[in-house]
């Protein structure tokens, strides 16, 4: 198995058809990661939490396949689970988003990190319910995401413009 691509941009972001091949509440869910992440001048970009415990995040296996296997003393960590048991939960805005931009608990950011220091970033979704695949993720719906992506969506405003960022989608 093998994810659906790569994302460089928010051009390339429009392309994926949100709410289809990504649940629009990822949009939200990517924003707040792109501000919450720290991303130095030489885009190396560090979690400013614990993968392990906060935001509702936690090891992730990759047992799918779907990702590279990683290097040694760097693992994979899923993002955004909204009804896990977390130290630090999500903000109000990603757990309870407006209207049409909630979600059904499926999109998730997948990070491979060693210390702190993310070398790679993945959006995905957990399968339909109706396809009775538990919890796996589906690799036509996963996409890698650059330190090009976030720092672009950083300069969109969820709450002051209105969710901006999800009116600049194709439609």
């Amino acid at each position: 198995m093998q994810m659906s691509g790569r994302l460089n941009s928010i051009s390339d972001l429009k392309k994926i058809q949100f709410g289809k091949s990504v649940p629009k509440h990822c949009l939200i869910l990517l924003h707040w990661f792109a501000n919450e992440v720290e991303v130095d001048n030489n885009h190396v970009i560090r979690l400013t939490f614990d993968p392990n415990s906060d935001y509702g995040s936690h090891h992730y296996g990759n047992y799918e396949g779907i990702l590279v296997p990683l290097r040694r003393g760097y693992r994979y960590f899923t993002i955004g689970n909204v009804n896990h048991d977390t130290t630090v939960p999500l903000p109000d805005y990603v757990l309870h988003p407006r209207q049409g931009y909630d979600g059904e608990n499926r999109d998730r950011i997948i990070v491979s990190a060693s210390q702190q220091v993310i070398n790679q970033m993945f959006i995905t979704q957990h399968y339909q319910t109706w396809e009775q695949r538990g919890t796996l993720y589906d690799p036509n719906h996963t996409y890698q995401i650059t330190t090009a992506l976030l720092r672009q969506i950083r300069e969109f405003s969820i709450r002051d413009n209105n969710l901006r960022l999800t009116h600049s989608r194709a439609r």
